[in-house]
């Protein structure tokens, strides 16, 4: 099926002072995300016996991938969000000029580069590694079919990325890299639900759009139901009252959330990234 023709709306060339401009590049870097990545890698960190400077140093490496991440995805969406009217975009509503952002971009990455090896070739090699996912998606897989892939690879290094920082350079043990992987997963197909038709209006075909709002809402909900049973039933000894507590809680935010198949739904999401945070730092360093 031809995508349908949109008019592109006029951009506003509106003279940008100093301050708009961090503020306008502050909304264009995908906040809530690149917050909610951050502290993930925070609280695994604290859980794995990091300490406070390793914490630091590799939520500091990961936050800038993330804004490196979210400026490139606005960069590379520019001509789609101008004709779809995306209004909520700093960067297609003009108020911050492309330049500025691509400028942004290549300098977040190339500070991600030295915080990322702080913690160790290995360790900073495999971060960069999920950084680059990200970069194709944006630049490449949001179209194909495997537009999901570079989410559940990302997601799926963070844990190796913070525990080959740690002594003896270990590995995460599978279930917690299986959780985040799915969790990354599901994130993808939760939130590009909402965008679905501008998507298919202006030519992104990535899996969610081909397989529609329907079936690509409740995959995403098994996804991130999946990623909450490998965390709780994928360590070894009985499973605490905690961890029940935590599908429970998953199960009805899926609930609560899935019938909106919008914005509701990602940050119910979000929600449950929390909870499996929290449930890791009550585990404590022997995840590691």
């Amino acid at each position: 099926m031809p995508a349908t023709r949109v008019t592109a709306p006029p951009v506003e060339t509106a003279a940008r002072s100093g301050p708009r401009t961090v503020a306008a590049l502050a909304a264009a870097c995908h906040p809530l995300p690149a917050a909610a990545v951050t502290l993930f890698t925070a609280g695994l960190a604290a859980a794995c016996g990091r300490g406070a400077a390793g914490s630091a140093a590799s939520a500091a490496a990961v936050a800038l991938g993330q804004l490196s991440v979210g400026w490139s995805n606005d960069r590379a969406d520019l001509r789609r969000d101008r004709v779809t009217g995306r209004r909520d975009k700093p960067l297609a509503a003009g108020a911050v000029a492309p330049a500025a952002v691509s400028a942004a971009a290549i300098a977040a990455l190339a500070l991600c580069v030295p915080l990322s090896l702080a913690s160790g070739w290995l360790a900073g090699a495999v971060h960069l590694c999920a950084v680059a996912a990200a970069w194709a998606y944006n630049l490449w897989l949001k179209s194909t079919l495997a537009s999901w892939l570079p989410y559940a690879l990302a997601f799926g290094l963070l844990p190796a990325f913070v525990t080959l920082g740690l002594p003896g350079r270990p590995w995460p043990p599978l279930w917690l890299a299986a959780a985040a992987a799915l969790l990354g997963a599901g994130a993808h197909f939760a939130n590009v639900l909402p965008d679905i038709a501008d998507d298919l209006a202006t030519g992104v075909t990535g899996l969610p759009q081909r397989l529609g709002g329907r079936r690509s809402a409740a995959l995403a909900a098994l996804l991130v139901l999946g990623s909450a049973v490998a965390l709780v039933l994928g360590p070894p000894g009985p499973v605490a009252p905690h961890g029940w507590g935590l599908l429970a809680l998953t199960a009805a935010v899926l609930l609560a959330t899935g019938r909106a198949r919008g914005r509701a739904f990602f940050l119910g999401t979000l929600a449950v990234a929390a909870a499996d945070v929290t449930l890791l730092l009550a585990r404590g360093a022997g995840i590691a």
